[in-house]
């Protein structure tokens, strides 16, 4: 029996992502895609990438028959939909916005979908918050740490992400006029996802009371992101190494790499790729995700995954461009 799965928000980045996965993964069936303003249009004519891949068109109705629902909404969205919209019991949900991420808002109904820090409670949760882009780079840096009560000093974190970050909505830092060929820092110290962060390090470290200094850019590419991150640390080289593989050795999509990595290696993956360098009394751990698959849309087929009892990767086995 496939698993069927509805999608809410299917016009935008994250919708079209989760389309191209779950047309392609043999354990789902799609049983609709709704989307308000491209109601009756087939799918393909939005997704044009996708023009043979499936004859489904986008609609304006719910249906109860699905198993699973992924809400691929703006922020502050998602919770405005669940009111409006009363999804019959049994139905798991999956929220790509940042609506029940941080616990004191969301109640104790909601798991944070990061399966690094959350894989058993993941697997019998029925509403998943999927966790931001940026979190997830970041804190696949600093969780292994994390759970061996290392992080005694602020952490400085300067992380770059792609232009997909930002959504489909145009701004005056979205045109590609402006990008293009261009990089900048905005919400200095300041960016939204760092409540999940510390969230998830108080998680495995409750003593954790350390400064988190975040430098968020913006990109002058598509997709991806790249975090550097680095501590004081009074580890070698090597020990900090052999935690890092430790804590991920049953993870499959993160890995630790011993040579320098790039980007490259990870845009149109579900992959994390983590790395670690010893600098005098500095411990550097760079860290790379594709921000809309592993921070977002393959993350939560992940989840999917997960919660249904599947192997975790179903759907996954996606390859990098190698130029």
């Amino acid at each position: 029996m496939k698993i069927k799965a509805g999608i809410v928000g299917g016009a935008g980045y994250t919708g079209g992502e989760m389309l191209r996965l779950l047309v392609n993964h043999d354990g789902v069936e799609i049983v609709f895609v709704h989307s308000n303003s491209n109601a009756g249009n087939l799918i393909s004519d939005v997704h044009t990438d996708l023009l043979g891949d499936t004859d489904l068109r986008f609609t304006a109705e719910l249906s109860d028959a699905i198993d699973v629902l992924f809400l691929c909404v703006g922020h502050g969205d998602a919770k405005k939909f669940l009111a409006a919209n009363p999804i019959a019991a049994g139905i798991k949900i999956i929220d790509l916005s940042q609506d029940f991420r941080l616990a004191e808002a969301a109640g104790n109904d909601w798991v944070y979908g990061l399966p690094e820090l959350n894989r058993e409670r993941i697997q019998t949760a029925g509403f998943i918050a999927n966790p931001g882009c940026f979190a997830t780079c970041i804190q696949l840096a600093l969780l292994p740490l994390a759970a061996k009560g290392l992080l005694k000093n602020e952490v400085h974190i300067n992380a770059t992400t792609g232009s997909t970050g930002a959504g489909q909505g145009l701004a005056a830092t979205s045109h590609f006029s402006w990008r293009n060929n261009n990089l900048s820092v905005y919400k200095a110290f300041e960016h939204q996802h760092l409540n999940e962060i510390g969230q998830s390090l108080l998680q495995l470290d409750q003593a954790f009371d350390q400064e988190l200094n975040f430098i968020p850019q913006r990109g002058d590419f598509t997709r991806g992101i790249l975090a550097a991150v680095y501590v004081e640390s009074e580890l070698t080289a090597e020990e900090a190494q052999l935690i890092y593989e430790t804590y991920y050795s049953g993870h499959p999509f993160t890995q630790v790499s011993k040579k320098n990595i790039d980007l490259k290696q990870v845009v149109n993956t579900n992959k994390g790729l983590v790395h670690v360098e010893k600098h005098g009394n500095k411990l550097l751990i760079i860290s790379i995700i594709d921000n809309l698959l592993k921070g977002a849309s393959g993350q939560a087929v992940q989840n999917m995954n997960l919660m249904f009892g599947l192997d975790e990767r179903q759907g996954l086995r996606l390859k990098a461009a190698a130029f």
